[in-house]
């Protein structure tokens, strides 16, 4: 009995793949940004929040205003961003430091602000939302990407500094 323990003991812990750890984040990022972003509208730094576009843009229920919306459009933030996650694990793992992080993070408010609002109904156009609802957005926005990016790329760049070793 007290060699299994042992044996149990050193058994080492199976290291988690770097794409495994890009869909954490993404997934973590996701929820933990689109949480903040509910509460800069709950506090009125922004006129949208995470039901807006997810939720009420398509479904016009009483129950959409209320938190419960607000919880499941955060979820489902935290799945879209599985998707963000992978895009950035292909295209730019490989890149150093905060900037290409910051931008990716303004590329996807522009994606979303400019491709992408056509889809969304519920939201104003660009050049009828208060500024500060654009700047709240763009920061947070940018405050994702970092996230998403940067905790991506150390990743990454751990791993094979590691191998390397």
């Amino acid at each position: 009995m007290v060699a299994k323990k042992q044996l149990e003991q050193n058994k080492r812990e199976q290291p988690t793949s770097i794409i495994t750890k890009s869909l954490m984040t993404g997934f973590v990022g996701g929820v933990f940004w689109g949480f903040m972003g509910w509460f800069a509208s709950y506090f009125n730094f922004t006129s949208v929040s995470p039901a807006s576009f997810m939720i009420r843009s398509w479904l016009n229920k009483d129950w959409t205003s209320g938190w419960l919306a607000e919880l499941i459009a955060i979820i489902l933030i935290g799945v879209l961003s599985l998707a963000v996650a992978i895009i950035y694990y292909l295209l730019l793992k490989k890149l150093r430091g905060l900037w290409p992080s910051a931008i990716f993070g303004i590329a996807l408010w522009g994606i979303v602000f400019y491709v992408l609002l056509p889809i969304f109904p519920n939201i104003s156009s660009l050049n009828q939302l208060n500024g500060d609802t654009i700047v709240t957005t763009l920061c947070l926005f940018l405050l994702y990407g970092i996230f998403i990016g940067y905790s991506i790329s150390y990743d990454y760049l751990d791993t094979v500094t590691k191998k390397n070793i």
